[in-house]
């Protein structure tokens, strides 16, 4: 038997239907089931299950989530789960992103801009090095997963191996560390760079926020110590180690010129093209454009876009797909159910040695579909108006069909799983008991057909709402647009002066910046406020316990908003408060309608038979009501006002040490993924720069 190489650290047993669910989803993967479902209903401990799974299956696993919000709330609770174990977050690293793009009806070009995000592409380099040297690896990740990345053969390949006792002087020490990609600099040291003091190089690893100091004594390397850059205190003294390239994209110097004879015949070809459809203007773009990224190349290894070479560069036919996060994965292999993982794994045609977890499936899965389709387009238009060599078209994410090739067994989580997971999971397995005892909401239709009795939807909801309200709890009501919940809630407001009612009420959608919305939602959950009213942004990812009750507005009205997964999903948000009701207001029951309120009635009859038969009786979950802004607004006043602060005797006496600190602060921020601290204390930094800058400038 394998050794286990996932320890699950946790002070919970399975409860409610978990232990079925993990018992046969971890069946279904010993059998070879290479698709399954998780049907989880909301607020049942999905995540505890899969985390159960990963420690019984025993393999590396991928997990995909469908914003990087959510992605950083699962690695956090997987890192909780198995702190053991190298547990990385991987998305998009870009704070900014504008694609280079050209419309041609304009004749506008958009050159590429972006704000890379240095911690998060810290920690992408994280993850692909954990890759490449361990097992017990679980990597939390949005759609960017399949995009192309860079050969995973060519960054290890490069590789800088250094251990105590080998020939090397300084200057070849520093000649590796350039040859990798690590800047030089005479200041502080940051991920990817490096600095040469006497007989010493330091440098920092690209993936970690820790330094090494190489001391090199008569052509020899004497010692390795990893060091603390703030405190400069000694934390470990090393016999070797190895260092990964601070680019994914890289190529070695044999492999570089074969590519740059490609790429040069390719825009030849292409130039012939050109001439031959009289498009002159185009061809003097190509020809500009490339022969400066090759000379790029040629002298420094790297040039903006390269990307846009990858296919040269890795030595890929034309058309292939190219590599992606998937392609560090371990393929199955004579070594692969050993807990140690060899540093050269084997890359190649076996299939894949890993569990691929697709979290919100139903969301998720269409956006990996999606992704080809629109780069593909943009692509086309570039290099048909010179902007790009046709080999540009095969830097692109990966078509459904190439992903699906490229991962093994899959588990589908959703309480909504769409068709595609239903024809293709060779099981579903429902998770619908919650552990706290609490059922599905009670459901009603209102309509027309209630004759004298209904006097429309708003003054129905009204009426109802003003009775939740009565005992102590707060609505929701869901409209169609954005237009429709602002009048909604500005009628709602005026009601107060025409009747005495006491609703007062709120809109919330898309709108509404990200730090308003918390205040909007905090207020809510604190009664300021007792009504809130939205659109979509109801449905995926609220957690309002006070909410008993939900009205649904014109839910008869087919479409995305009431399709059968969003009523359910919609539905679900008063599933934490035990006097939970629902009311759809409809003149028709519509077949999306129908699914959904016999789904519900479903679920709720399974529940309430397991709390009859043990004898629990469901309580409201009693969260905690945590305004973040409040929070946040406060560390970010000192950070502006630091004068006022215990901070200023610090920075009077050393400005540098305080950013260090703070410095040092973010980053242990960001390694536990906690990334509005992290914001916070990097506009600290700011501002204490400004302060220097402007006491020099005095000066």
């Amino acid at each position: 038997m394998a050794k286990s190489i996932f320890k699950l650290h946790t002070p919970f047993a399975p409860a409610g239907d978990q232990p079925v669910a993990i018992s046969k989803l971890a069946a279904g993967l010993k059998k070879g089931i290479q698709r399954q479902t998780l049907l989880g209903a909301t607020g049942t401990g999905k995540t505890f299950t899969i985390a159960n799974v990963i420690a019984e299956y025993n393999k590396p696993t991928l997990v995909i989530a469908h914003n990087k919000t959510l992605a950083a709330q699962l690695a956090q609770e997987f890192r909780e789960f198995f702190p053991e174990a190298a547990v990385h977050y991987f998305v998009s690293y870009y704070d900014y992103y504008q694609p280079e793009a050209y419309m041609p009806a304009s004749d506008t070009y958009i050159e590429k801009d972006a704000q890379i995000n240095k911690e998060i592409d810290r920690l992408r380099h994280a993850t692909t090095q954990a890759l490449l040297t361990r097992r017990d690896v679980i990597i939390v990740a949005s759609v960017s997963c399949i995009y192309g990345l860079g050969s995973p053969d060519e960054y290890e390949k490069v590789n800088l191996k250094l251990e105590v006792g080998m020939k090397m002087d300084r200057f070849n020490l520093i000649k590796s560390l350039i040859k990798i990609h690590f800047e030089r600099t005479n200041a502080d040291l940051q991920p990817g760079s490096f600095r040469s003091i006497g007989s010493r190089v330091e440098f920092m690893p690209v993936s970690e926020t820790f330094m090494y100091q190489v001391e090199i004594s008569a052509g020899t390397i004497s010692k390795i110590m990893k060091v603390d850059p703030v405190s400069s205190s000694i934390l470990k003294e090393e016999r070797n180690l190895f260092i990964f390239p601070t680019k994914h994209f890289i190529t070695e110097e044999s492999r570089l010129k074969v590519a740059l004879g490609a790429i040069r015949q390719e825009l030849r070809e292409q130039l012939k093209k050109f001439a031959k459809e009289g498009k002159l203007l185009e061809a003097e773009r190509l020809k500009r454009r490339t022969r400066y990224d090759l000379a790029m190349m040629k002298e420094v290894g790297y040039c903006n876009g390269i990307e846009n070479y990858s296919r040269h560069l890795s030595g890929k036919p034309e058309g292939k797909p190219p590599d992606t996060l998937l392609s560090y994965f371990p393929k199955m292999s004579p070594m692969s159910d050993l807990g140690d993982f060899p540093l050269s794994p084997t890359w190649g045609t076996e299939s894949p040695d890993f569990l691929t977890i697709i979290d919100e499936s139903h969301v998720t899965l269409p956006q990996l579909r999606g992704m080809y389709a629109g780069d593909a387009s943009r692509k086309s238009t570039l290099v048909e108006y010179g902007f790009r060599l046709p080999s540009a078209k095969d830097n692109r994410p990966l078509k459904y069909e190439e992903f699906e090739k490229r991962i093994g067994s899959v588990i589908y989580i959703s309480a909504t799983p769409g068709e595609q997971e239903r024809i293709q999971s060779g099981q579903i397995v429902e998770q619908i008991i919650r552990p706290t005892g609490l059922v599905d909401p009670e459901t009603i239709v209102r309509g027309v057909a209630e004759n004298g009795k209904y006097k429309g939807q708003i003054f129905d909801f009204i009426e109802e709402a003003e009775k939740t309200i009565k005992n102590g709890f707060r609505v929701l009501a869901t409209t169609l647009t954005k237009k429709m919940a602002e009048d909604l809630s500005t009628y709602l407001k005026d009601l107060p002066a025409q009747a005495g009612k006491k609703i007062k009420a709120e809109y919330l959608h898309s709108d509404i910046k990200t730090m308003e919305r918390i205040k909007i939602l905090t207020q809510f959950r604190k009664g300021e406020f007792n009504v809130l009213v939205g659109v979509n942004l109801l449905r995926e990812g609220l957690d309002l316990p006070e909410v008993a009750l939900i009205g649904i507005l014109d839910a008869d009205r087919e479409g995305f908003l009431r399709s059968e997964t969003s009523l359910i999903q919609t539905i679900g948000r008063a599933a934490r408060n035990s006097e939970g009701r629902v009311i759809l207001y409809a003149d028709v029951l519509t077949g999306s309608m129908k699914k959904a309120l016999s789904e519900t009635v479903r679920r709720r009859n399974i529940q309430l038979a397991y709390n009859k038969k043990h004898g629990i009786t469901p309580k409201t979950i009693n969260k905690k009501i945590k305004d973040i802004t409040e929070e946040l607004e406060s560390e970010h006043g000192r950070a502006v006002n630091f004068e006022l602060a215990l901070d200023l005797e610090v920075f009077l006496k050393n400005p540098a040490k305080l950013i260090k600190q703070k410095e040092k602060e973010m980053n242990k921020a960001v390694k536990e993924l906690d990334f509005e601290s992290a914001a916070i204390l990097r506009d600290e930094m700011v501002v204490l720069r400004n302060k220097i800058a402007e006491k020099t400038k005095s000066n």
